[in-house]
């Protein structure tokens, strides 16, 4: 079984699931803690010296856009088509189902919290801003492909070198979101925390039901 049980799954869960309440309950109530962290975070990295670098400029925005939610969901189902064709049915119906539910969980926070974007983002940026809906899809990404996929390279090194890509992606999409105006700091902070709590819902639902999925006739084969 690619993701095992883990008596430990509920503790990380819940500690989690609190910060991240925190988070959002500052936010919700405009707290100032939460506006002196966005304050101190944002500063770093939206000064003058770095937007007059074009290169980073680009990158910052190229980052933006290929973890934008619809291509979040379009890179797991990918994801899932080839663990289907390589017989990981199970992993790859969870693949799908696992960056789903993580969206609406986030659009449902988006509607409870109602933050506005900082005034300076652009156009195409609409909608609510806590919590970060490019940080959480490609957090939960990384996520699916550090538990289903990574596992089954064979080699040592290339895991190693894939999860540290997916570790600097996750940061520098973060910092992109900032960067360009369309998020405040403390939003992409919190939907890497949500992002993890969920993560810890959907692994407990795997064990729960992989070996329950096997025995309908589709998945009857599949490897889990």
């Amino acid at each position: 079984m690619l993701i095992v049980p883990d008596n430990q799954r509920w503790k990380r869960f819940t500690i989690s699931g609190i910060v991240f309440i925190i988070l959002m309950l500052m936010i919700k109530f405009n707290s100032t803690i939460g506006t002196t962290m966005d304050a101190v975070f944002q500063s770093l990295f939206t000064s003058q010296r770095l937007e007059n670098i074009g290169w980073f400029h680009a990158l910052m925005t190229l980052i933006s856009f290929l973890a934008s939610p619809k291509l979040d969901l379009l890179w797991v189902l990918i994801i899932a088509i080839v663990l289907w064709l390589r017989n990981y049915r199970i992993p790859a119906v969870w693949a799908i189902c696992t960056i789903i539910g993580g969206d609406v969980v986030g659009t449902l926070v988006k509607h409870f919290v109602k933050r506005a974007r900082p005034a300076q983002h652009l156009a195409a940026d609409d909608g609510y801003s806590f919590p970060s809906g490019h940080t959480l899809g490609l957090f939960l990404v990384a996520g699916i492909l550090f538990l289903v996929v990574i596992p089954i390279i064979q080699k040592a090194a290339v895991r190693t070198i894939c999860q540290l890509l997916l570790i600097f992606a996750i940061f520098f999409l973060a910092v992109s979101r900032v960067y360009l105006y369309a998020h405040w700091p403390v939003d992409t902070i919190a939907a890497m925390v949500l992002a993890y709590a969920w993560l810890q819902v959907a692994e407990w639902l795997y064990v729960a039901w992989a070996p329950k999925l096997q025995e309908l006739k589709i998945f009857s084969n599949s490897i889990y």
